[in-house]
């Protein structure tokens, strides 16, 4: 039986998909100390870099998951001490999530770790290339979101 050459687009996916899980699973390893999983240390980075406090379904929007499964990782956050919730000013319905003293520190170990480890990742590849590969990422991600 021969098989059909693969095209561009299915290389393309498959290498996209297979690059960003190993990427998690990469940094996931070198984050275990922390004692948090990777959707532990990704929840807690999207709160931190948001800036502000965020509702649960916000959070659970960016970091991909179902609200129920958001709800379970910010009851483990809560109860490690890394998080707290409250309810909106302006909607009483809504939780907002805020990073504790705790959290923020785990926060600066994860940002720190994320970089070094991308920094050895991604040394001696052509900026030009990384910049052209951002750039097509996002335009990806524009037509994923405008899709939706």
């Amino acid at each position: 039986m021969s098989s059909l050459p693969e095209s561009a687009g299915e290389r393309f996916s498959a290498a996209l998909h297979t690059s960003a899980r190993l990427w998690r699973l990469a940094l996931d390893k070198r984050l275990k100390h922390l004692g948090i999983g990777q959707s532990g240390w990704i929840t807690i980075a999207m709160v931190a870099k948001s800036g502000e406090p965020m509702s649960q379904r916000a959070l659970a929007d960016l970091v991909g998951v179902e609200g129920p499964s958001m709800v379970s990782m910010l009851d483990r956050l809560e109860r490690d001490g890394l998080v707290t919730r409250a309810p909106s000013p302006t909607d009483r319905r809504v939780k907002l999530v805020h990073l504790t003293d705790t959290g923020k520190t785990v926060y600066d170990e994860v940002h720190q770790e994320a970089a070094a480890f991308r920094a050895n990742l991604l040394a001696g590849i052509d900026q030009e290339a990384l910049t052209a590969a951002a750039v097509l990422l996002e335009a990806l991600k524009q037509r994923i979101e405008d899709a939706l």
